[in-house]
């Protein structure tokens, strides 16, 4: 078709030329609606984007002395690393007499490893390296099933509250109905005529009698 009868045809609908295929001999040509087309492209790609699963490696640090209390905070952050999905490096730090020590390092890292079992393994056994001694944690679950989980809870919390939203309007309903059936009861008690007693009738006073011999 020739280019002017294309470019007619692309004014006629009210829709655009684009050129698809340069390199083809004659080359290939579309009527679309470009602005269409490039947001449905950016929507196809943010949904990849979304459903792509990227493995991050987290790090944290321990010294071979840790606190009791710093290790319980320490290995609540390897819980929820592991939980969504990512790999953990441990890394424990050497200072002064502590590097004459290594075996407190290798226990330390070992008990973590003991801990954390369920939610992920040891994929990389400790090893020194220089002042620090250092292992990897791999999670059991895929990142891609972390993330569904994730999701799969949100939605959950979503429709709770939604729920609780609307068992509450529910509830304030039924106290408001409540409420204007006892102020109409009360406007029909204030409405009744009341009761009025005659007042009672008073006995006849007697007059002194009038002495004899007056």
């Amino acid at each position: 078709m020739p280019l002017a009868k294309a470019l007619e045809l692309a004014q006629e609908y009210d829709l655009d030329l684009v050129e698809v295929a340069a390199t083809a001999r004659p080359p290939v040509c579309k009527l679309m609606d470009y602005g269409k087309f490039k947001y449905e492209s950016a929507m196809k790609a943010r949904e990849a984007r979304k459903n792509q699963a990227h493995t991050v490696i987290k790090e944290m640090k321990l010294r071979p002395k840790i606190d009791p209390h710093d290790y319980d905070t320490k290995k609540g952050h390897v819980v929820r690393f592991l939980k969504q999905g990512d790999k953990v490096k441990i890394t424990i730090m050497f200072r002064g007499r502590e590097q004459s020590r290594p075996e407190l390092g290798f226990r330390l890292l070992q008990r973590l490893a003991d801990d954390v079992q369920d939610l992920g393994f040891v994929e990389s056994s400790p090893k020194q390296d220089g002042r620090n001694m250092i292992m990897v944690l791999g999670p059991h679950k895929k990142k891609t099933e972390a993330m569904a989980e994730a999701r799969a809870l949100a939605d959950a919390r979503k429709a709770e509250r939604q729920g609780r939203t609307v068992g509450s309007d529910a509830a304030a309903d039924d106290a408001a109905e409540i409420e204007a059936d006892e102020i109409e009861a009360d406007a029909e008690v204030q409405d009744a005529p009341a009761e009025v007693e005659a007042p009672a009738a008073e006995a006849p006073v007697e007059q002194p009698a009038a002495p004899q011999g007056a």
